[in-house]
């Protein structure tokens, strides 16, 4: 399927590795520039290198910002870098899992910025840019724990339902009228660095090793297994396609069939 966005120019946060990456490596391959962004430079730029070898025309390109994007500061390098992004997918890493009880103020407020407040100032930044071409898209990476909580990711819990919220309302504005959508994408278990450090701290609390908690978790997978990146980068950019143009304010699980509920 052309997905129809051969062209057009993303933004794609947190793309060093993992969910991130396995975005704009499918949009990559549908013919879209990217500027891809992370924190750490140096695996930053091993995946620009291998974006411009997945690149299904050479005529496009592929940009690396090496910043902190829930900086005001790191903002500013990616909109000099590029200012009129037709699509924009948000991710941050998400924050530490643990029990609530020692999380102190600080710690919160981390989460908030980089989880919530962050995808907000992009959006901000680029919607009405967006609705005066006449066509938009912004993914937002979450997490299945938006829809089914997970006692141990308490900071994210609440970061990213509060941004659930706010794209729930601001997707059904005036916007969706000119071209542009707004969605969430709900990873569930995949395989990446979160999903360890998530094993790893359900370990230290239980008392039970990480490959029996692994086990258990993909017994109650109806998959049977974790997902991959290259998949849900796949989802990613069918939510980006012309095709997904009727699709707004909707929150999507990626979870192999996990979460148990019929809504």
């Amino acid at each position: 399927m052309d997905l129809g966005i051969a062209g057009r120019t993303a933004l794609v946060g947190g793309a060093s590795k993992g969910l991130g990456y396995g975005c704009a490596l499918a949009l990559v391959r549908e013919g879209v520039n990217v500027v891809i962004v992370a924190r750490g430079a140096e695996a930053l730029n091993a995946a620009q290198q291998q974006l411009l070898q997945a690149r299904s025309n050479a005529d496009t390109f592929v940009k690396a910002v090496a910043v902190d994007i829930t900086t005001p500061q790191g903002r500013e390098a990616v909109f000099a870098e590029h200012r009129d992004y037709d699509i924009v997918v948000t991710n941050a890493g998400g924050p530490p899992p643990g029990d609530f009880r020692e999380w102190d103020r600080e710690q919160w407020l981390k989460a908030v910025e980089a989880n919530m407040l962050t995808p907000i100032e992009l959006i901000k930044a680029t919607v009405d840019g967006m609705a005066e071409r006449g066509f938009g898209r912004i993914v937002n990476i979450t997490s299945s724990a938006v829809k089914a909580p997970i006692d141990v990711l308490g900071l994210s819990n609440g970061a990213r339902s509060g941004l659930t919220g706010f794209v729930a309302g601001v997707a059904r504005s005036g916007i969706a009228a000119r071209g542009v959508t707004i969605n969430n994408l709900l990873p569930g278990a995949f395989e990446t660095d979160r999903l360890k450090a998530t094993m790893a701290a359900a370990a230290s609390k239980t008392g039970k090793e990480v490959d029996a908690l692994r086990a258990a978790r993909l017994a109650g997978i109806p998959a049977k297994r974790f997902g991959n990146a290259e998949e849900f980068g796949s989802i990613c950019a069918f939510l980006c396609s012309v095709q997904a143009g009727y699709m707004t304010g909707q929150n999507v699980l990626a979870d192999g069939g996990t979460y148990p509920g019929t809504f």
